[in-house]
């Protein structure tokens, strides 16, 4: 289980101080879909990044199955069973794809078992097993392999910044099915960072961030009206504005 508590996060601007995040505080049960979503700029990635220790807590705390882990490394809390999917994941140059899949998984896998985690993300495994994870790779591409690596690690909590960013709409598609394939099988608790509808709606409940603190919470029922609600009213308020 993730239980955080009272977190704040603080950066330091050109003109002093700036509260990323505003004493949040929620929890997710084991084996639970959170999509976690809302405006641009209103912490959704810096919440995402503290649980994986990327960004350390100015205050608050954050706990996994129990353990304090507020101070722990990313390395240790990756050896906890937390994982990471980044918004641009980095590149590895002189690494292939293969041995980035068991890095890892943590063991050298057979070329079917390889292959398979390729196929989840909507890659042919057959073009890109033996290809170098450099900048001869798209975005997307990119993006999907990393993907890839977080479904082999088996992790107890995979946490992914927008997985649909840079990915085409057929390979999407399968990303969909595999997130959704988790889900049913209970293999792990699943937190993503969404703004497409399609994910919105796999989810078990949505988290709604805007100015670094949760605004709301629920169900897809309760909460997705609201968010098309607040869309619109920004929509309508950006066309006066406009106006005027």
């Amino acid at each position: 289980m993730l239980e955080i508590k009272n977190l704040c996060y603080r950066v330091e601007g050109e003109d002093g101080p700036i509260d990323i995040l505003h004493n949040v505080s929620l929890s997710v049960e084991d084996k639970k879909f959170i999509v976690v979503t809302g405006p641009n700029g209103g912490g959704k990635t810096s919440l995402a990044r503290a649980v994986m220790g990327i960004n350390p807590a100015t205050s608050g705390q954050i706990f996994w199955n129990g353990e304090d882990i507020t101070d722990l490394s990313v390395t240790e809390r990756a050896r906890r069973g937390i994982s990471y999917g980044f918004q641009q994941p980095p590149r590895f140059k002189g690494m292939k794809v293969r041995d980035l899949l068991n890095v890892a998984a943590g063991k050298t896998m057979n070329h079917d078992t390889a292959c398979s985690y390729l196929t989840k993300v909507g890659l042919c495994a057959r073009d890109y097993i033996d290809r170098d994870v450099d900048t001869s790779l798209s975005g997307g591409e990119v993006k999907r392999i990393e993907i890839a690596t977080v479904l082999a690690r088996k992790s107890d909590l995979m946490i992914f910044d927008e997985p649909e960013a840079g990915i085409d709409l057929w390979s999407f598609a399968r990303l969909t099915e595999t997130f959704q394939e988790i889900h049913d099988k209970k293999e792990a608790t699943i937190l993503i960072i969404s703004h497409q509808e399609r994910i919105i709606r796999l989810a078990d409940e949505i988290i709604l961030v805007a100015n670094g603190a949760v605004s709301a919470r629920g169900s897809v029922e309760e909460i997705y009206p609201k968010i098309m609600a607040d869309t619109v009213i920004g929509c309508n308020r950006l066309e006066v504005d406009q106006k005027c």
